[in-house]
């Protein structure tokens, strides 16, 4: 949808996890802690959001790819079980354009990937591979020239990575991309590549045209096959038209496939965690939205976002359900 506005408001029933010391501390994803019986349940009126400031409100966005609906819905879900009202901007576009909402006022906050922050929005040209370096490195200069406030990230990566099937990787004795380089020296008829043809993999410079200078090769032009994100996944696996696939290291599909990540053993491919990144106005108003969506980052892992995805894409939920039943089984909403 395109701005698409629904206001919605739920009684404030919020179990964040007590990591208020380490939060003051500025720690990352590997900090916390918690209070209570099972250390992640607190009362009610502690998070609730509006009390003296009745009217508070955020302006929720996200990209529209699955893994942005998921977590547009839990930040809602939180925002409404805070006692917030939250107005559902979700599925705005590509990165680009949800961030030029957020800088123009016409959202409050979104998650926003650290490498996409760095190499798109900041317009940097060198990767950081370190997590913990390439968070401080985005939050402190995206703060510094634009007023944006980047939260703790959260550990997952969904980051690109090159998978081929089992059997590819045996009969072609491939195991990590500078095996494919060698594929691609001595053998580069079979050295073909599948991408989704909606990415700009095939142009950006963190993409296949970096990938091919870290590791020295080059594919054959008539090697690259464009076709559609979900089909990447398929041909890949069936060895058919495509031996490997660019794939995201988190996406559901990549399970229901089966296919098998090669080793980026040059450390290539950019960290891309997901943090909520908001509007320095409103962080002003509401600074305790750090503690409230920290805990929540914090079990965002790979795998947890690939357990999130393969329920939206492959079982067929809807993204809102998905994200309120991951809520409730981890304790933070009733």
């Amino acid at each position: 949808m395109i701005f698409g506005s629904r206001a919605r408001r739920v009684l404030p029933w919020l179990l964040v996890l007590a990591a208020v010391a380490a939060l003051a501390a500025g720690c990352g994803p590997g900090g916390g802690g918690g209070s209570g019986e099972n250390g992640n349940r607190i009362e009610p009126d502690q998070f609730r959001l509006s009390g003296t400031q009745r009217d508070a409100q955020f302006a929720v966005g996200s990209e529209t790819f699955t893994e942005q609906e998921v977590l547009g819905s839990i930040t809602m879900q939180v925002l409404e079980a805070a006692d917030a009202t939250v107005v559902d901007r979700t599925g705005l576009g590509g990165n680009e354009a949800v961030r030029q909402a957020l800088e123009d006022g016409e959202i409050d906050l979104y998650w926003e990937y650290t490498a996409t922050g760095w190499l798109v929005h900041l317009s940097e040209t060198r990767s950081i591979t370190d997590p913990q370096a390439q968070y401080e490195a985005v939050a402190k200069q995206d703060l510094q020239e634009n007023g944006i406030r980047w939260l703790p990230p959260a550990p997952g990566n969904d980051t690109y990575a090159i998978a081929a099937s089992k059997k590819t990787r045996q009969d072609l004795d491939i195991r990590s991309i500078s095996d494919l380089a060698r594929l691609a020296e001595e053998r580069p008829e079979e050295a073909t590549l599948c991408f989704n043809n909606e990415d700009d993999f095939r142009t950006r410079f963190d993409g296949l045209p970096g990938m091919q200078r870290a590791y020295g090769f080059q594919f054959p032009e008539e090697n690259l096959v464009e076709v559609s994100l979900d089909a990447v996944y398929g041909a890949a696996d069936e060895g058919e038209i495509c031996n490997f696939g660019v794939v995201f290291t988190t996406s559901g599909f990549l399970r229901e496939s089966g296919l098998q990540l090669l080793e980026d053993d040059e450390n290539f491919f950019a960290v891309y965690n997901p943090s909520l990144t908001i509007r320095g106005e409103m962080y002003e108003q509401y600074p305790q939205l750090r503690e409230l969506f920290a805990p929540i980052s914090k079990k965002l892992d790979t795998e947890t976002l690939l357990d999130l995805n393969y329920a939206v894409e492959v079982e067929g939920k809807a993204p809102e359900d998905v994200a309120r039943r991951w809520l409730r089984e981890n304790g933070f909403i009733e």
